[in-house]
């Protein structure tokens, strides 16, 4: 394997394990709704990850590069879409209480909505577009085969499904839950203003 592709995918690994708005958005659903969320949540940013493959291969990237404000759509919608999810996690969940007893997740947070929060948290999140811009740019050239470039856009799905479902496991440990449920609310305002702080600092303070 050419000594560049692998340095690419140890960058795109570095990149995938960075704490960021993936990485907020799995530990708040694990956290508040259960393993079967989290795993979802995670199997949501690997499907949003298919938006960026998407317009890279088929050469939207440059579209992209070169009308900035689409980036910047990008930008204020997924910006209000992370703070929208901080300010939930400052309220109760619903099925605190006799539903944590029956283990019922998802009577009040569906699959579906764990798979949305996933999906859009990857894919409206403008620096994820850059940097896949950033990263095909250097190894992707007009003789470039299709297979390679899908090659290169499934390692990098493939390495967020199993990073975030990692997290989203350890988290729902027995032991490491026990001692999550104890401080669970403080968790998930942290989480959450964390959330709001990256919709903020993305819509504010992004160039």
């Amino acid at each position: 394997m050419d000594a560049q592709v692998i340095s690419i995918l140890l960058i795109t690994c570095l990149a995938v394990i960075s704490p960021g708005p993936d990485f907020a958005m799995t530990l708040r659903n694990s956290v508040r709704y259960g393993r079967t969320s989290g795993l979802l949540t995670a199997l949501g940013i690997a499907c949003g990850i298919s938006v960026h493959v998407t317009y890279i291969v088929f050469g939207l990237a440059y579209i992209l590069f070169e009308n900035t404000w689409l980036l910047e759509i990008m930008k204020v919608i997924g910006a209000c879409y992370l703070a929208w999810i901080g300010i939930l996690s400052f309220f109760p969940n619903r099925r605190d209480g006799t539903d944590v007893a029956k283990g019922d997740h998802s009577r009040f947070f569906s699959k579906i909505a764990a798979i949305r929060n996933g999906f859009l948290s990857n894919a409206l999140n403008p620096k994820t577009a850059l940097f896949f811009i950033a990263l095909f740019t250097q190894i992707v050239s007009p003789t470039t085969s299709l297979s390679a470039q899908l090659s290169l856009g499934l390692f990098i799905a493939l390495a967020h499904l199993l990073w975030f479902a990692f997290v989203a496991i350890l988290l729902t440990q027995n032991r490491l839950e026990t001692i999550i449920r104890k401080s669970k609310r403080t968790i998930e305002k942290v989480t959450g203003a964390c959330l709001l702080g990256l919709g903020l600092k993305l819509l504010f303070l992004s160039n």
